[in-house]
């Protein structure tokens, strides 16, 4: 087996609850990562996280440009969004396009936590969409269900 270099991934988004596909997304761009020889630390996001780089006043253009500019970023597909296109309607990402890698889900795979809530909410099964212990961790702190104190904005 080829040596692999170190891959240093930070993630942001509300993993919540924390998804298959969200451990996924270390995955697939440590994947991309060691296909490129690009030995760094990154901010690894999906590409509905990329999309609220142009949310007005949700992120700092300092921070943006930080990011892209000291660390860069990996950013993994999702159904229903163009990575390339957000990258090309910001110019601090365009600026700094060569430091953002955009990594393919081999799987396309629609789950989303907005859908595991809306789920769970319903009584619906969840089972081989979370890991077993995340799923034993909301079953015990009754977590949302209808009884629960948590309200879904999105349902």
């Amino acid at each position: 087996m080829k040596s692999r270099i170190p891959v240093v991934l930070l993630a942001c988004g509300s993993f919540n609850p924390i998804t298959n596909m969200h451990l996924r997304l270390f995955e697939v761009a440590r994947d991309h990562l060691h296909k490129t020889a690009v030995p760094e630390l990154k901010l690894l996001c999906g590409a509905d996280v990329l999309k609220t780089f142009q949310t007005p006043n949700l992120w700092k253009d300092a921070h943006i440009q930080e990011i892209v500019e000291k660390f860069g970023l990996v950013c993994v597909g999702r159904a229903g969004h163009d990575a390339e296109r957000y990258i090309l309607g910001l110019p601090i990402l365009q600026k700094y396009q060569h430091n953002i890698h955009l990594a393919r889900e081999p799987v396309q795979n629609e789950i989303s936590a907005t859908y595991i809530r809306r789920a769970l909410s319903q009584g619906q099964s969840v089972k081989y969409l979370l890991p077993d212990a995340v799923i034993a961790y909301i079953k015990d702190h009754n977590l949302y269900t209808k009884d629960s104190s948590w309200k879904d904005n999105n349902t």
